[in-house]
């Protein structure tokens, strides 16, 4: 006959999916989150079982510390990205519904300083987040995103409430700078779908039409297999680069995937996922292309 499930066993783990959530925004690497959450674990497991009775909030303390964790994380990343081969780009995710885990209640604040958990998740906006410090990030992301107070994200990263609230605020400012006119879901998904069929059919002038004339494509190959090792600029630059793929790798399918919460194209080859595409759309036109080739990068997109 099995034992029962401890009810404080099941009350850590259940914070599980929002840890892995809260750390693939900080950290934009799934593969990392999971190592960050991992660890989190092993440090609340290490505590005798007094001292983990003592805590009052379990979920506060996995959240302090799986946030501190990240915050080191940070650090030691920049150093990392500045030996990475090409450009480096957040992990794409095949669905957001099971990353939009979110903090129920907290402190009431202006909900112009929100961000959505959904808008929190896709490639423009982890994009943006790369250029920010690691506190500004965390200080953010914790707040607009997660709903913390400043007093409390000033308990993880060490930091006054009012310190707090300026890196939010600098951060928030970044965004605002980067963000392009909304286009509707499902006009995004028209574009991206043409662009699709314009690449298929190596329609050079279809794809101009879709391109805005200063749009950028950004490839992501890690040095483990062959991509732009620069963002591609213009419209006509990038066609010519998107068709001559299409020449070159033979056999390549391309399917509609949501990517990031966003629509997006997955490029298959053989059944193996060779490339994730995240799209920025402005308007009737393509601003911004994320190509992910880095194989490491793709693990959680099987086509099964």
């Amino acid at each position: 006959m099995s034992s029962p499930v401890d009810p404080s066993l099941s009350a850590v783990m259940s914070e599980r999916r929002q840890l892995i959530s809260l750390a693939y925004r900080l950290l934009g690497s799934l593969a990392d989150a999971e190592d960050v959450v991992q660890e989190t674990y092993v440090r609340w497991y290490a505590m005798s079982r007094e001292r983990q009775e003592a805590i009052e909030s379990p979920g506060a303390w996995l959240t302090k510390v799986a946030s501190r964790i990240c915050l080191d994380v940070l650090g030691s990343a920049r150093a990392r990205r500045e030996s990475y081969v090409g450009e480096w780009l957040p992990e794409p995710l095949p669905d957001r519904t099971d990353w939009a885990a979110g903090r129920l209640g907290g402190a009431v604040v202006d909900p112009a300083d929100r961000v959505t958990l959904d808008e929190s998740l896709n490639m423009a906006f982890l994009v943006v987040l790369e250029s920010m410090t690691p506190a500004e990030r965390v200080a953010f992301i914790l707040h607009d995103v997660f709903r913390y107070s400043f007093a409390e994200v000033g308990e993880i990263v060490g930091r006054s409430a009012g310190a707090c609230r300026q890196l939010a605020s600098s951060a928030r400012r970044r965004v605002r700078e980067a963000q392009v006119p909304r286009t509707a879901v499902a006009r995004q998904a028209g574009v991206v779908r043409e662009f699709k069929r314009a690449w298929e059919s190596q329609d050079i002038e279809a794809l101009l039409g879709l391109l805005a004339p200063d749009a950028t494509a950004v490839g992501d190959g890690g040095g483990v297999v062959s991509a732009a090792l620069r963002p591609v600029e213009g419209a006509r630059a990038i066609a010519g680069y998107i068709v001559e793929i299409a020449r070159l790798v033979p056999g390549l399918s391309v399917v509609e995937r949501t990517v990031n919460g966003r629509p997006g194209l997955v490029a298959v080859q053989e059944g193996v996922t060779v490339v994730v595409m995240a799209f920025e759309v402005a308007g009737d036109r393509i601003q911004r292309i994320w190509g992910v080739r880095n194989p490491h990068k793709l693990r959680s997109w099987s086509m099964d």
